[in-house]
């Protein structure tokens, strides 16, 4: 059978595959997306009541989510209408008891209503975070089985071009030799019967080996079709499931943002409203003018704390974005992003607290508890919060593809926030030993189009020292 023969009637069998194929795959797509969204939930749901154990959690993601510095918007807002009292509505409501007593209960329900709001909007920013954890590792684990897929389909295509072009020699050869004419050579030429015997049997051996030629390149041209159809099967789970995990990202960034005003509105008015308390309820009457003073003060340190932190972003930028302490600098713009030591790598491993074997998408960098980390190289904030077992975490987008993450982060520890620009070598954040996590250490991402690789490896390929 002619090469082309052989095209024509793989290509009519690919004819009818699909459109069997076709509703097929669009089932099988949405019926593995599915499955990928409930393996990832299910993993991460024990992880989740572990983490909520703690009567600490609410207090913690609190504070951390305070420093993050995150983005407020309209869905920030507080969840009332708060009308705080000024200091004259004190003043006059100390002259009735009536009205002292009504104003203390007013003080009494601003206070409460403040807390309530900032542990409600801490409870859907960690919720939250969650949800986009279980996102993320869905997209993850679509995302590596596309390209292990990929690279099965690619290799069986080559298996297959070969096969393909092996039969194609064997039909040639069959053609040029003439075989069809060898028994009327017999009948004119008896005399060389022996030779022309020999002849014929030996391209009968010949027809076998093609026929089987041909079966084999049939298989593997299917069998390269097949894959090809599951690898573009898994990128479209894939692509849904990275949809949905952006989602997510924006929703937890929105839910963190809002936990940050809740929390900043509650600093900013509780102070004055438990001295308010107290003024009504021990009748001191220099309490307002004790506050002012205390204000005043502390107004003064923040101004001097921030021009410090100025100037040394100041110097940081002049110098090209250091504040890195790699004693090797920047190399082709980028630095390691903490000084310690590598404590675990990049695959799959025995999760130290969950006890399970996963891959280990990132690199654990064991440093002391507030050791700063620094922005690999430059980019744009795109995540500063809360990530479920991740605990705080920064994702930094370098563009090109390229993003790295810091997870693990202390409460209180993140000092960026979502949109900022930043540049190699800044400080963005301490280390610490949020979420799931045995020790202070970073866990340290670095992402293609998404997906987490090999962090030492992608340093090593590119000649950025480590360490």
């Amino acid at each position: 059978m002619e090469a082309n023969e052989l095209h024509s009637q793989h290509a009519e069998q690919g004819e009818d595959r699909a459109d069997r194929q076709g509703a097929g795959r669009r089932f099988f797509a949405r019926t593995t997306a599915t499955e990928a969204r409930t393996a990832s939930a299910s993993a991460t749901a024990s992880r989740r009541v572990r983490w909520r154990r703690s009567p600490l959690v609410a207090l913690v993601v609190a504070v951390g989510i305070l420093f993050s510095g995150a983005i407020v918007d309209a869905a920030s807002e507080p969840a009332y209408a708060a009308d705080y009292p000024s200091w004259d509505d004190v003043r006059k409501a100390r002259a009735n008891e009536t009205a002292k007593k009504a104003e203390i209960s007013r003080i009494q329900t601003l206070l409460k209503n403040l807390e309530a709001d900032v542990a409600a909007k801490t409870a859907a920013a960690e919720e939250a975070g969650y949800a986009f954890e279980e996102a993320d590792l869905a997209f993850q684990e679509a995302a590596l089985k596309a390209q292990d897929l990929q690279a099965q389909a690619d290799a069986a295509g080559e298996i297959a071009a070969t096969s393909r072009q092996q039969a194609g020699q064997m039909a040639a050869q069959l053609s040029r030799q003439g075989g069809g004419n060898l028994s009327a050579s017999l009948l004119a030429n008896p005399g060389d019967a022996d030779d022309l015997l020999q002849r014929l049997g030996y391209a009968s051996r010949i027809t076998k080996q093609s026929e089987g030629l041909y079966v084999r390149a049939l298989q593997d041209m299917n069998t390269a079709q097949s894959l090809a159809d599951q690898a573009e099967v898994a990128r479209e789970v894939r692509e849904e499931l990275r949809a949905e995990a952006e989602a997510k990202q924006i929703a937890a960034q929105q839910a963190a943002d809002a936990a940050n005003a809740a929390l900043a509105e509650q600093e900013e008015h509780a102070v004055v409203l438990q001295a308010q308390l107290e003024v009504l309820s021990v009748a001191r009457a220099n309490t307002e003018a004790e506050y002012a003073e205390g204000e005043r003060i502390r107004k003064e340190a923040e101004a001097r704390a921030a021009a410090a932190r100025a100037a040394a972003a100041a110097a940081a930028a002049a110098n090209g974005g250091g504040g890195s302490t790699s004693t090797r600098g920047p190399v082709n713009g980028w630095v390691w992003p903490v000084n310690g030591w590598i404590t675990g790598h990049y695959g799959n491993r025995l999760h130290p607290v969950y006890n399970y074997w996963r891959l280990h998408t990132g690199t654990d960098i064991g440093a002391g508890m507030g050791t700063p980390i620094y922005a690999a190289t430059g980019g744009t904030v795109t995540y500063a919060g809360r990530l479920g077992t991740y605990g705080n975490f920064v994702l930094i987008n370098h563009g090109n593809g390229i993003s790295t993450g810091y997870a693990h982060i202390r409460d209180g520890g993140i000092m960026v926030r979502y949109g900022q620009q930043v540049q190699t070598g800044q400080q963005i954040a301490q280390v610490g030993s949020t979420g799931a996590s045995t020790g202070p250490h970073l866990h340290f991402e670095v992402r293609i189009n998404g997906v987490a690789t090999n962090a030492v490896t992608y340093y090593r390929n590119h000649g950025i020292p480590i360490g």
